[in-house]
């Protein structure tokens, strides 16, 4: 099972939890990227910088997703913008974008449906993937994911569903006495 982090942004007054998981490997490296919510203020983002040496699939071949994750969308290598279509999923489930790309250019990414963005920042000389999965209410809808790219980059995604990472609660211990 690969590693998330969660993170919690505010959406007009609502808070909403959104859990994310930003590597630059197929789930074995594990890094950071904030979405930003799409309103007039949005928050900070960051994107992942390389934390492994392995070597990365070629950008033509979409992310991975892990087993007990499932496919609701995919696009294979691309330039330029684009928009994909996403399946609906089960109630609670949670969305994951995918996205691997090399080329120098920072790529945005927005999914109207739960109200996020993000860019990514790709490398020249570089093949990176980053993974976001956003466990926030309206996550099991279908949708579209649109993407901005320049022409530099070269990108492919894939987008699927799973059940949203929990936030890990720190246990509380008491001395003996």
């Amino acid at each position: 099972m690969s590693h998330r982090n969660l993170a919690g942004i505010s959406v007009a007054g609502t808070v909403l939890l959104v859990a994310l998981t930003g590597c630059t490997t197929d789930h074995t490296a594990a890094g950071r990227s904030s979405p930003s919510a799409l309103s007039p203020t949005p928050t900070s983002a960051g994107t992942t910088a390389a934390a492994d040496s392995s070597p990365q699939p070629p950008v033509q071949v979409p992310p991975e997703l892990d087993a007990d994750e499932t496919l609701a969308g995919r696009q294979n290598a691309t330039v330029g913008n684009a928009s994909i279509d996403f399946d609906k999923g089960r109630k609670g489930d949670a969305l994951i974008v995918a996205v691997r790309c090399r080329g120098a250019g920072t790529v945005k990414v927005a999914v109207q449906s739960v109200h996020v963005t993000f860019p990514l920042e790709c490398l020249a000389d570089q093949v990176s993937t980053t993974y976001n999965e956003m466990g926030v209410s309206g996550a099991d809808r279908g949708g579209v994911v649109s993407v901005e790219a320049p022409s530099s980059v070269h990108w492919s995604m894939t987008i699927g569903r799973g059940e949203p990472a929990q936030e890990e609660t720190p246990t509380a211990t008491t001395p003996s006495s």
